[in-house]
């Protein structure tokens, strides 16, 4: 979804070059998300021109924004700039096509005397344009984010004094908005000074001073009542009042505050970090930052704490790698590593996951189990959801995010739901989160980002470790939320006597997966030159049965996802029921057939093919000659427990969909119309 970054420097001077470098930075560690045009906003130059706003805004990649900033005469680059700040944002369209006119910073009149960049959808957008268009306001774009500046303009327009804060404004706005947002606002009327907010869309502050910080925590400011009232003593006091505010104690105060949709847009300039919760507004004025709320609820925390990020730049950077999502692909020892690392103990066989240890009483007491995520998450559930009902001896469902809502779906007090999500942000899987929690489910996250909405909305859960995953098409975090999914069931099962042999079995699996990921990562080549007959196909069937379902329906995925091929996953005991009908010599087929309980009818399967002249591409186990016969080519993996074979029968779908890409000259890591983290329904 679109990305939003944004800087400001208070007393730190920096020229408009470096400004315009560590805006364009932001954006381009932003790029992963997914966008079709980009933009920036920065003071305009010269001293009559002071508190004049200057936009660029351009159709493409954050490249081309980056060409036209340096094509402008009008702007002195090495101008010095004691105070400022600047916006930028990648958008990713929603309302209205892809063009400089749609695509932010959206401004509030010719003069530019509020521009807003915004993460999310307004759903109420139409009636606030109806309105401000019978106030004589003109709009120029399609998008809904224009009616925000538009309606903070007019609110500034008719305000009952000069006293009026710039948070007071943004207050006022968000109370008329109705969706999902995060909000940055510039102004210039109110020059170096900074509001952002969200609702429903992630927002994040990095804070870097080489001096000491006034505090590692904020208190909340809350302004409830009538926002009007005591407007000229209220928002006064809390623009100055430092005891309420963050910033630096030095005598010049210098500090330098970023705003960001992602950690990995800011960790290279600090590792200190605040996450905005929803209708949070925080405000940087004279240097300080402060946070306000309009209402305080019960139970709520009423400060916002200083984090560090774990994260490091080495992480989000390519390497020898073509792309991001190879580099991710090959990652895969070290991810699914690091999800077990410090969780399972291979000497005495116990496994425990510390973001449910106080909860399991609780969840063992549970009548359902209930997996809900979306796209990859969604096949992670489906991958294990027959170990889990083996391993817990509960039923278990595994739910699409999106249909779950729309089905409205019976959930009750001793269900315990888990919400699967690489981001934490999914838009489906938090609505549906909240749809559960109002009915009084235990609620369980796995994610992949600390401090994300679904790791703070939900009453437990499990944090993946599989490092910052930039390519939109996800692979490393769907090995490590499949291997996650299995230690809860083996947790589950401690103490039952029947499945202790099952259990060891699996956990002695756990132990050499990694060692195993490495040997199919060894035959890259070989799928490589596999893609090199593949590539000009125009469709790709992947069949599978038990296990192996989930694993066809993943690959099939990334072969759509980033080849624009079309690719179906099928499950092999439907083959009768209508697939058999595309089978002939020409259509592709890879089979995943491994030695488990359903080698047998997928070998039926594969004689169903094979009569029809088709030609299949069969993942086996190593030494299986009797379905070497039979296929037009094979992929040979290593043979491990039967649960924990999608691992390794995915990595080499995972390759696959990679090398078909690049044959076909596609951007591998930012595939078109889609975006890495979905924050709108």
């Amino acid at each position: 979804m679109c990305g939003i970054f944004a800087y400001l420097n208070y007393r730190v001077p920096q020229t408009r070059k470096d400004i315009f470098t560590t805006l364009v930075k932001g954006l381009q560690r932003l790029e992963y998300r997914g966008y079709d045009s980009a933009g920036v906003a920065v003071d305009g130059s010269g001293k009559d021109d002071k508190n004049s706003i200057c936009l660029f805004k351009k159709k493409g990649k954050v490249k081309a924004l980056d060409e036209e900033l340096y094509k402008n005469d009008s702007l002195d680059l090495d101008m010095e700039l004691d105070t400022h700040f600047g916006i930028a944002h990648t958008r990713w369209a929603t309302h209205g096509e892809p063009s400089a006119v749609n695509s932010h910073p959206q401004r509030s009149d010719k003069n530019n005397e509020f521009v807003v960049i915004h993460n999310g959808i307004i759903t109420n957008y139409k009636e606030l344009k109806k309105y401000l268009v019978s106030k004589g306001y003109e709009f120029e774009s399609e998008t809904d984010t224009e009616v925000i500046p538009k309606l903070i303009k007019y609110l500034y327009d008719n305000r009952e004094s000069n006293c009026v804060s710039f948070s007071t404004l943004v207050e006022r706005v968000i109370q008329q908005l109705e969706g999902a947002f995060a909000l940055v606002f510039k102004s210039i009327h109110f020059p170096g000074e900074a509001v952002v907010t969200r609702r429903g869309s992630p927002l994040l502050i990095g804070v870097r001073s080489q001096y000491k910080l006034s505090t590692d925590q904020i208190p909340i400011q809350y302004n409830s009542g009538d926002a009007r009232r005591d407007i000229q003593n209220k928002n006064y006091i809390n623009r100055v009042d430092s005891s309420n505010a963050l910033h630096s104690v030095h005598d010049r105060m210098a500090v330098e505050f970023y705003f960001a949709s992602d950690a990995s847009a800011i960790i290279e300039h600090t590792n200190k970090v605040i996450y905005l919760e929803d209708d949070d507004i925080a405000a940087v004025a004279e240097g300080k930052l402060s946070l306000h709320r309009m209402n305080r609820s019960a139970g709520e925390d009423p400060v916002r704490v200083i984090q560090t990020l774990q994260m490091e730049l080495q992480q989000i950077m390519k390497g020898n790698f073509k792309a991001f999502m190879q580099k991710e692909i090959f990652e895969q020892p070290e991810s699914v590593f690091n999800t077990m690392r410090g969780r399972i103990c291979f000497d005495t066989s116990t496994v425990v996951l510390g973001g449910l240890k106080d909860h399991l009483k609780e969840i063992k007491r549970c009548r359902r189990l209930i997996i809900i995520g979306c796209g990859t998450s969604f096949h992670a559930g489906v991958a294990t959801r027959q170990i889990l009902e083996e391993l817990t001896e509960l039923p278990v469902m595994v739910e699409l995010a999106s249909d779950f809502l729309d089905r409205t779906t019976p959930v009750y007090r001793d269900d315990v739901c888990f919400f699967i999500s690489q981001s934490g942000e999914t838009a489906d899987t938090l609505m549906a989160l909240r749809y559960c929690k109002e009915r009084g489910a235990l609620t369980v996250g796995v994610t992949n980002t600390v401090g994300s909405s679904i790791s703070r909305e939900t009453d437990c859960g499990v944090h993946i470790n599989a490092g910052p995953e930039i390519g939109v098409a996800s692979t490393k975090a769907y090995t490590s939320q499949f291997v996650s999914l299995v230690m809860f069931g083996l947790m589950m099962s401690e103490d039952r006597l029947s499945l202790q042999k099952r259990r060891q079995e699996i956990i002695n699996g756990l132990r050499k997966l990694p060692e195993l990921i490495r040997e199919v990562l060894a035959l890259d080549q070989k799928i490589k030159s596999i893609a090199d007959e593949l590539y000009q196909q125009r469709s790709l069937l992947v069949m599978g049965r038990g296990y192996h379902y989930a694993t066809c329906l993943e690959g099939a995925l990334k072969i759509k996802e980033i080849t624009y091929m079309h690719s179906e996953g099928i499950l092999a005991g439907e083959l009768k029921h209508g697939p058999l009908a595309l089978i002939d010599y020409h259509m592709p087929v890879i089979m995943v057939i491994m030695r488990d309980a359903c080698y047998i009818k997928c070998n039926n399967a594969l004689q169903q093919i094979t009569a029809r002249q088709g030609r299949p591409i069969i993942l086996c186990c190593q030494d299986d000659s009797e379905i070497s016969k039979m296929a037009y080519k094979t992929i040979e993996l290593p043979h491990t427990v039967d649960c924990l074979q999608g691992i390794l029968c995915v990595i080499p779908l995972q390759l696959m969909s990679f090398h078909l890409a690049v044959l076909r000259g596609y951007d591998v890591d930012c595939p078109r119309n889609l975006a890495k983290s979905v924050t709108v329904e």
